[in-house]
């Protein structure tokens, strides 16, 4: 008889928080639930009778678990869960899943086709994320749940995911359940902390009572409470501390040994000299041992030393049985209930509870455990020509059980090593840490080096620092002094990037130390680059306040990126004479954003420069960078997106999310700018607060100063405002954008309102701003919108400031080119040349091509300077910019138009509202409302003629509003649209 428990007993108050949670994410409500309890106290059994229950509920179960064996593997139990919901049905095909396949693709090996470019490793919040995506669209219809087993035996990455699922799945119908012990660590304090924030319900499960033990004990006898002998409920509560695994371990030595068995009157306990005692199930599975046949019983043992998970291949190589005899080994011991097939993996088993391994390598003395473990070892390392990562990790965990710390270091560091390579700094600081504490003297310091480099990789640069201050000297010019310098640069450079530079140049002068008065070239184009990118960096003043960098105002700070510029530029030649691709790619990308003030043209060879070197090399980030940048400049130049929209392709192909996320910023401000503003709201629904939870901030704060200038574009002031107090919420008062915030979109946003004098305020808060800081931003205003409202204010520095921006690369940008273009047209006219002024108002014209709303804006400003100097066309111009801010809902630019036509003696057609007609869905979606007008009239499938002679417009007029209406409404073609104006008409 099997002495196990069919029923849970003694978790009524468990089971009804699981089924409330279960319940909750039916009405997409997430929930994450911790149940916390030591070994073999029925974590695992609760939690696997709450995806009873989800089954129940049609919802899709998701289960993982981390092995017990000892082994860091990164992501085992996200691995184990995926693969448990999709190794059959295979890879879900959603298109919300699209961005996120190649990060899933690191997870689940059956999705690899759509894998991430060579190169690139993902990070620890796009994977996350792009979990939790796959989490709420599985979920969509009935929710699900992820059950993740033992993560107190888990890698930091895993519980690096787990935190941001956590913090995030209020909102998704998603039910996570983890199980962990309370031994103090990361899954601990994950746990405790989750429980604070109230983003996770956690319940410690403690032993069960008298009660429920004999409650246990008859469910595993299949018989009533009543009819388990008094002595032996007695017996099992006593020693079995209330843990139902020890209570079913003791009842089935108690059934083996004959102790407890079944008479005519029932079950029978026997008297008995022997006193079990706790420990005494290390006892029992000796005896349960004994009883089996010695082959049986050494592959058991052998099997327990290799952990409570093994591989047949491993078991194989120890054993140097062959595959018939070990397999039926393995079936006997299956059928006495000791081991099992590990579903996650075809060739592996798992002993049935991770205390049963511990248990049988208990049973044996230590020398004899020891004597095991090394002949594990050895047999593990001839088995195979070059072991992969997780069987050095096991040789390493057998070699300390044999007791070589020295060979089990030396293992834990290689492994370490290449996880840090591979992008895994979390489990690679795990295997360097345990490295550190085993190596022998003369191993440590190396090892010191490499996880002060994986712990700056995991965001720790304090640690880092720490490890690499604390090494004992080495004398300059050494090996190990070139080992701990190019150390220091790594965290130096990661410093950089987290913007926090004192501890960068802290890094910097201790690698300078290192490397002596005459460093070899490659290695002062390393410290170069990282030096350049710090001169763009705020300096820290003595209260801890940003200044920027030293005197940018003044000629201490162009002399310093002046210099800055020079050391970068000998530093790409250098890096690629010197075969280190990345320092090139990270000097190049610095060049294009120093040599912009001397030109695009500049800048673009910069980056196409980079660009090569990555393609040669095969780096995928930079590439993708390249790619980004060369997109951006060249937007900026033409307004079009069409290399941008190249540049997201190649982000998406790699499987950076964070990239992903920023070309979409810069399409949905191209989108803003070109009037495209429900693709612009789309693109920022679609990302900003996705942008938020990958902590990717300065996309964030991009995405949130987009929304603004968004609303700012459309006259909505309040949206705008709204916008903005996210955006300085978010820390953009103190960011780079404040240029772009004051004149790209409060400057246009107070013209949208009719009030000149606030946008030239911001104007010229926005010119203030840039004279302080670094810019490299050239939309502000200062190139273009500010000379031209300056001259048809006619202020004394208009023309100065005219000059001065056609003379900047600034003056070369298709959106700036359009105000310059009409401001030179007011000084032609005024200056008596009409016929210079039409020149210039066609050339602004074609530069405008792509900016519908700005170029009205620029008409309607300068229609009234060409009435007053009589040049032009103003009275067509501001009609168009009349007709073109009605349709788009802006009444302050549209009704000064009207008033500007009257001044003018113009007769001036009577506007109708009309928009509160137009349906909430239709009005959301932008409709104005002479497309509405059009729209009702399609009900009945009239052709474009009839619709212009009904409302007195031309045929090339409704086909523009047909285009418009098909785009805002989604419909594919005329035929759909006609049917949804019919649907509308009858509803």
């Amino acid at each position: 008889m099997r002495a196990t428990s069919s029923v849970i007993v003694g978790r009524d108050a468990e089971i009804r928080l699981l089924d409330e949670a279960l319940e909750s994410v039916t009405r997409g409500a997430g929930r994450a639930v911790f149940l916390v309890g030591e070994a073999g106290i029925g974590k695992s059994r609760l939690a696997g009778e709450s995806t009873l229950r989800a089954y129940d509920r049609d919802m899709p179960v998701l289960r993982g678990r981390a092995t017990s064996t000892g082994l860091v593997v990164p992501f085992r139990p996200l691995v184990e869960a995926l693969s448990s919901r999709f190794r059959a049905a295979g890879a879900p095909d959603d298109p919300e899943l699209q961005p996120y396949r190649p990060a899933l693709a690191g997870l689940v090996p059956e999705w690899r086709v759509e894998a991430v470019a060579p190169g690139y490793a993902i990070s620890l919040v796009e994977l996350a994320e792009a979990l939790l995506r796959l989490l709420a669209v599985l979920g969509r219809e009935r929710g699900c749940v992820i059950l993740l087993e033992d993560l107190h035996d888990s890698d930091t990455e895993t519980i690096a995911v787990v935190e941001y699922v956590v913090d995030n799945v209020a909102e998704l119908p998603v039910l996570l359940v983890g199980t962990l012990r309370p031994d103090p660590g990361p899954a601990l304090d994950l746990a405790l902390a989750a429980e604070l924030r109230n983003t996770a319900s956690l319940r410690e499960l403690g032993p069960l009572d008298e009660t429920a033990v004999r409650d246990m004990a008859a469910a595993c006898l299949d018989v009533g409470p009543g009819e388990v002998p008094p002595a032996a409920g007695r017996h099992l509560a006593q020693w079995a501390g209330g843990n139902p695994y020890l209570v079913e371990v003791l009842l089935a030595d108690l059934l083996d040994t004959g102790r407890l068995s079944r008479a005519e009157g029932g079950w029978q306990l026997a008297e008995h000299d022997e006193a079990t005692v706790p420990t005494g199930a290390v006892r029992s599975w000796a005896r349960r041992l004994a009883r089996l046949d010695e082959p049986v019983r050494e592959l058991l043992l052998v099997a327990a030393t290799l952990g409570g998970r093994f591989s047949v291949g491993a078991l194989r190589a120890v054993t140097g049985l062959d595959d018939r005899a070990l397999f039926a080994h393995l079936r006997t011991a299956s059928e006495v209930g000791i081991i099992a097939p590990d579903g996650a993996a075809h060739d592996h088993y798992t002993f049935r509870h991770a205390l049963t391994a511990d248990a049988l390598r208990a049973s044996l003395p230590p020398a004899e455990q020891a004597a095991l473990a090394r002949r594990a070892a050895s047999a593990i390392e001839e088995s195979a020509v070059e072991l992969c990562g997780d069987q050095k990790q096991l040789v390493a965990s057998l070699r300390l059980a044999a007791g070589d710390k020295t060979a089990a270091s030396r293992q834990f560091a290689e492994v370490g090593r290449q996880m840090l390579d591979a992008g895994a700094s979390g489990s690679a600081a795990m295997l360097l840490e345990r490295a550190r504490g085993l190596a022998a003297d003369e191993d440590r310091d190396e090892v010191t080096v490499q996880l002060a480099i994986a712990q700056a990789e995991c965001g720790r640069l304090d640690e880092a620092a720490a490890l690499l201050d604390d090494l004992p000297p080495a004398p300059a010019g050494s090996r190990a002094a070139e080992e701990r310098a190019q150390a220091h640069t790594q965290v130096a450079w990661v410093a950089t990037m987290a913007e926090q530079p004192a501890q960068a140049h802290r890094r910097i002068r201790a690698a300078r130390a290192l490397l002596g008065a005459d460093p070899r070239p490659e290695q002062e184009a390393a410290l170069a680059v990282v030096e350049g990118h710090l001169a763009l960096l705020p300096e820290q003043d003595g209260r801890g306040e940003g200044r920027g960098p030293v005197g940018w105002g003044g000629e201490d700070g162009r002399e310093r990126l002046e210099e800055a510029e020079r050391s970068a530029r000998r530093a790409a030649l250098t890096a690629e004479q010197r075969g280190r691709p990345v320092v090139a790619c990270q000097a190049w990308q610095l060049l294009a954003m120093l040599s912009r003030e001397r030109g695009f043209d500049e800048a673009d060879a910069c980056l196409e420069r980079m660009l090569a070197v990555a393609e040669e090399h095969r780096l995928a980030v930079y590439r993708a960078e390249a790619l980004v940048r060369l997109g951006t400049n060249a937007f900026m130049r033409t307004g079009e997106a069409t290399r941008l929209e190249t540049a997201r392709t190649a982000a998406h192909e790699l499987g950076s999310l964070a990239l992903l996320q920023s070309v979409d910023g810069l399409l949905a401000m191209q989108s803003v700018l070109g009037g495209r503003w429900e693709r612009a709201r789309g693109i920022v629904e679609r990302s900003v607060e996705a942008s938020a939870r990958l902590q990717n901030l300065s996309t964030h704060r991009y995405l949130l100063l987009v929304d603004a200038t968004l609303a700012a574009h459309q006259g909505r002031a309040r949206e705008q405002e709204r916008a903005l107090l996210r955006f300085r919420r978010a820390g953009g008062q103190e960011s780079m954008l404040v240029p772009l915030q004051r004149g790209l979109c409060q400057a246009v946003g107070a013209l949208m309102g009719e009030d000149r004098e606030r946008a030239k305020a911001e104007l010229d808060a926005a010119l203030a701003w840039e004279r302080e800081h670094p810019s490299f931003f050239y939309l502000s205003g200062r190139y273009g919108l500010g000379p031209l409202l300056r001259i048809l204010d006619g202020e004394d520095g208009g023309r100065e400031a005219h000059r001065e921006a056609l003379g900047s690369p600034g003056g070369q940008l298709a959106w700036n080119r359009m105000f310059l273009g009409m401001a030179d047209a007011v000084l032609r006219g005024r200056d008596g040349d009409p016929d210079g002024a039409r020149r210039a108002v066609e050339r602004a014209g074609r530069a405008a091509a792509v900016f519908p709303q700005a170029w009205h804006l620029a008409l309607r400003l300068t229609a009234e300077a060409a009435l007053v100097d009589s040049w032009g066309e103003p009275v067509a111009w501001l009609r168009s910019a009349e007709e073109y801010f009605h349709e788009a809902g802006v009444s302050p630019v549209a009704g000064a138009c009207r008033a500007a036509l009257r001044q003018a003696g113009v007769s001036v057609p009577q506007r109708r509202g009309g928009r509160e007609r137009i349906p909430a869905g239709l009005r959301t979606a932008g409709v104005t409302p002479r497309e509405y007008e059009v729209f009702v009239l399609l009900a009945q499938r009239p052709g474009n003629q009839q619709i212009a002679q009904s409302l007195c417009i031309s045929p090339r007029t409704v086909e523009k509003h047909m285009a418009s209406l098909m785009t805002k409404t989604g419909s594919a073609d005329r035929s759909a649209l006609c049917a949804l104006s019919a649907e509308s008409a009858d509803s």
